[in-house]
């Protein structure tokens, strides 16, 4: 609730109304969809994460997994609010001890995401969640990083979904649920 005249007024506006769209970022030609602005704001915030939670309301969930790097952000308050544990999924090299790895394609390229070989154990129950979907190949490595440690990916949430790209028909095609609180048109 914002005031006016010492007056409070409802605060009508929805997460995507915290999201702040940037051009030509990284480079010509993309619309970067920023979530640093619904982060910053402690309504914006917690109304995602309220959201996120609730598609997996009576879903019994042993933790939540983040994908590097927003996803940590996210991921680390639903575990909090679900009382349960967070594990990272990162890109090579930035996890300590012994890890599983999964490559995976880019648009321009190839990366690795990893994840430690005792983060889940078999039988495990996990929402996978980030900021964004785009291609779907960030969330289908970080699917199979799980299933490979025997642990059951009950969904995939995210904050902004990109459909042209046709990530939710990749995770769709894994089998998964795909959770999104708002989507964008363009890429």
């Amino acid at each position: 609730m914002e005031t006016t005249n010492g007056k409070r007024r409802r605060d009508n506006r929805a997460v995507r109304d915290y999201i702040r769209t940037i051009v030509d970022f990284p480079h010509e030609g993309i619309l970067f969809r920023d979530v640093t602005t619904l982060f910053a704001d402690a309504r914006g915030f917690r109304m995602a994460v309220d959201q996120l939670l609730a598609a997996y309301a009576g879903e019994d969930i042993d933790k939540v997994v983040g994908l590097e790097a927003r996803g940590f952000i996210l991921g680390g308050a639903v575990a909090h609010q679900l009382s349960v544990g967070f594990v990272p999924i990162r890109k090579k090299g930035k996890l300590p001890g012994a890890v599983i790895s999964q490559a995976y394609a880019l648009e321009y390229g190839e990366a690795v995401m990893e994840i430690h070989d005792d983060a889940l154990r078999p039988g495990e129950r996990v929402l996978i969640v980030d900021d964004l979907l785009a291609t779907g190949g960030t969330a289908a490595a970080g699917i199979s990083l799980c299933e490979r440690l025997g642990a059951e990916v009950v969904g995939c949430a995210f904050v902004i979904e990109l459909p042209e790209l046709g990530g939710r028909a990749v995770l769709e095609g894994l089998g998964q649920e795909v959770h999104a609180l708002t989507s964008f048109e363009g890429a």
